[in-house]
Parts: C-alpha cells; structure tokens; sequence
C-alpha cells in the first residue's frame, strides 16, 4: 500500500527494512530497521497494480501495490546509517500528523457547512430541515465536535513551536485519534442531512468520508496512538507516586 507509487513524477521510493545484521538480542527493538533509496527503474522493483480505497481511486498519485525481487542498490543509499530507520520516520511523521488533522477539520467545516446549506433548502414534512429537531442536534454536535479537534490541534501546533515535535509527541498522538473519528462522525452526519444525494458524486461527501476513515490508520492506526497515549499517562503517574504498588 504504497502512497504516490503510481503518480508519473515519481522516482525515487525510500524503502523500509528490518536489517539482517541488526537482529539480535542486544539491539533495542527500535534500531532494527534501515531505510534505503531505490530509485523506482531499479531492476527488480515492478508497480503491480493500482489499489483503491473503498471503491475510490486517486489518479495520478494514488497507492499501489510494489514488488521487489532481488532488488539491489549501492551501500551509500542507506539514509543516515543501519538501523535508524525508525528515527527517521519519526522525525518526519510527527510534523506531518499534524497537517492531517489540519486537512481534516478543514473537511469537516466544508461538510457541515454544505450540510447546513442543503438543511435549508430541502423541504420535508411541510418545513425546511433546518426545523427539524434531529437535524438540528446534528449540526450542533457537529460544531461543538469540529471545535473540540480545532482546540486541542493549535494547542499541539503551539507546542511543536514553543518546545519541539519530540516534546509534544503526546499532543500529536491525541490529535491524530480524534481529527480523524471526529471529520468521519461530522462527514456521516452531513451525509444523513443530504439523504441519497450524500452518497452520490454529486456532492464531495462520500470521497471526504473515505479520507477521514483511511486517516484512522494511514501514519498509525488509532489504536497504537492511544496506546502511546496511555503508556505516557501511566509513566506520569508512577513517577509522581514511586510507591503506587
């Protein structure tokens, strides 16, 4: 599931690999893996195929799926040395989780704000959406759900800037499990407002929907962010109370 595999600029991949020489018992778990360049008319590196993401594609960028046999590459493409290929993800991957869930209320807002729009035009049962009670907990949820992500994001961006990504490695964690479920409960709602016309092309909701579910795994999935986020809270706790045994 390679992402941008299939766009005609690209050409060049960084590959990611556990190294043989690395694997063993006195190695952190974390120094195992290497990442090298391979530019993509390397004998042996083939784009099988185009995938889709439930049902849609994303030509010319897109994601593939690659195969590599016997792929070989000089010594010196090995980005920063053996075994700091998770350093690199994560210097490169904590930043940019933060422009997904910027993307991602940016979605939400044109959802609701495209939902609020159809609420007011469409008649049902004699008055406008907008009057319906149901419609209108659901556009207030949608706010106050929106406004929540955008918070607790500037209060992650403010604390990149002040301390740095490493500092603020839990903010980031918090806002990577909640932009992403938050813009697909709002995308969902809006498209409930707009009944069949939600599902069409006709409006860009089903492809905002794909995006904000696929944002709960692209750069970690929920589950290993919260994970993250719990470890921390308890190495807090146990740091301010030694004898909590």
């Amino acid at each position: 599931w390679i992402t941008g595999a299939g766009n005609p600029d690209c050409k060049i991949c960084i590959f990611l690999g556990r190294a043989i020489e690395l694997e063993n018992d006195s190695q952190p778990r974390h120094a195992r893996h290497s990442m090298v360049l391979v530019p993509m008319d390397t004998p042996g590196l083939k784009v099988v195929r185009p995938l889709k993401a439930l049902g849609f594609e994303d030509p010319p960028h897109g994601h593939c799926e690659l195969d590599f046999d016997n792929v070989r590459v000089p010594a010196e493409n090995i980005l920063l040395g053996h075994g700091r290929g998770f350093e690199i993800a994560q210097a490169r991957l904590g930043p940019g989780r933060i422009h997904h869930c910027m993307r991602l209320i940016g979605m939400a807002e044109r959802a609701l704000e495209l939902a609020i729009g159809r609420a007011e035009a469409r008649i049902a049962f004699g008055k406008p959406l907008s009057a319906q009670g149901t419609v209108q907990q659901s556009i207030a949820a949608s706010r106050i759900e929106i406004e929540q992500a955008r918070l607790l994001t500037l209060h992650c961006a403010q604390k990149i800037d002040e301390l740095g990504a490493k500092a603020a490695r839990n903010e980031i964690a918090m806002i990577k499990v909640t932009a992403p479920s938050m813009a697909q409960a709002v995308i969902d709602r809006c498209m409930q407002i707009h009944g069949a016309k939600g599902l069409s092309a006709d409006v860009p909701l089903a492809h905002m929907f794909m995006w904000a579910r696929a944002l709960r795994l692209a750069d970690g999935p929920d589950e290993v962010h919260a994970m993250s986020i719990a470890k921390a809270e308890l190495k807090a706790h146990r740091s301010r109370s030694p004898s909590h045994l």
